[in-house]
């Protein structure tokens, strides 16, 4: 024991520790939960088409920008967006688009574009997210969904990712 009858160890140590202890257990569930929240899409499973053709994915990450090519414009600034990622455009109204250099317009059926709706849980247009494979066509999200305020803004909102 300490001078004055106090102990060295005393309570409010144990319980500024135990609540640290606590804060920090706390932060790393939060932050593991949040990161299982991110999803999955299987590209052999779900059916996406460029054109006429499958979509066959052969990059390692992949920008997902889910549009809709009934707002002005949007299509040819999403096809005049340079970025050193590839972008896969996904249109809400399944319009046909050539490809550029680093975006692929992809269109799907009814059933998988309400799939892909419902599983990355989009509720604006345009949003954006990022892709990175796991292995072969299966891809996990890698970033939080955002809202795309602003087309012209989206090489800009991609670096300060």
């Amino acid at each position: 024991m300490a001078k004055g009858g106090k102990s060295l160890f005393s309570l409010s140590t144990l319980l500024a520790s135990f609540f640290g202890a606590a804060m920090v257990a706390g932060a790393f569930a939060y932050f593991n939960y949040k990161f299982s929240e991110y999803k999955f899409i299987d590209f052999s499973q779900w059916i996406f088409y460029e054109k006429n053709d499958i979509f066959k994915p052969k990059e390692k990450k992949y920008i997902v920008v889910f549009y809709s090519s009934k707002e002005q414009g949007t299509m040819d600034k999403l096809a005049k967006v340079q970025l050193n990622i590839p972008v896969l455009a996904i249109d809400y109204y399944n319009q046909v688009r050539q490809n550029t250099k680093n975006t692929t317009f992809l269109r799907s059926g009814t059933k998988t574009s309400l799939d892909f709706i419902q599983r990355f849980n989009i509720y604006e247009s345009p949003s954006i997210f990022f892709i990175k494979r796991s292995k072969d066509s299966l891809y996990k999200q890698d970033s939080m969904i955002r809202k795309l305020d602003n087309l012209d803004e989206l090489s800009k909102q991609i670096k300060e990712l």
